[in-house]
């Protein structure tokens, strides 16, 4: 994993992710955990706009590939890749949370292989949560 700049995640956001990786157990989970770890925390109402947060719809580009896609990122019971929202869980999903628009990361995806991810734009979320 390339080390990015610092991720900004919401209070809210980081304790929902981290309650959801409590619960499931998973060694998979050890990514999103450190990715978590390294955030800096902010109020809900600090985040800003062009974070990429729990709601919030992302549009990326594979470097890599030159590919081009958009998802809403969400909790797992509300993913649905026909419908266009990922999976916090999902590798993808992952890698952009807390990135801002222009931050690239590269990122271990299943297979060996990895994708280096460059978010190009950021739609706030469209729903508050609380925790």
């Amino acid at each position: 994993m390339k080390p990015v700049s610092a991720l900004i995640l919401s209070q809210n956001d980081s304790k929902r992710i981290l309650s959801l990786i409590d619960a499931l157990k998973s060694e998979s989970l050890d990514l999103l955990e450190e990715e978590i770890g390294r955030a800096t925390i902010v109020p809900d109402e600090k985040l800003p706009p062009n974070v990429v947060a729990m709601d919030s719809t992302v549009r990326f580009v594979d470097a890599d590939t030159g590919q081009e896609s958009v998802f809403t990122l969400v909790y797992p019971h509300e993913a649905s890749v026909e419908e266009g929202r990922i999976s916090i869980l999902a590798p993808v999903g992952t890698a952009l949370i807390g990135l801002r628009t222009g931050q690239s990361i590269r990122w271990p995806v299943p297979g060996g292989k990895s994708r280096n991810l460059t978010v190009v734009s950021v739609s706030p979320r469209s729903v508050l949560r609380t925790a």
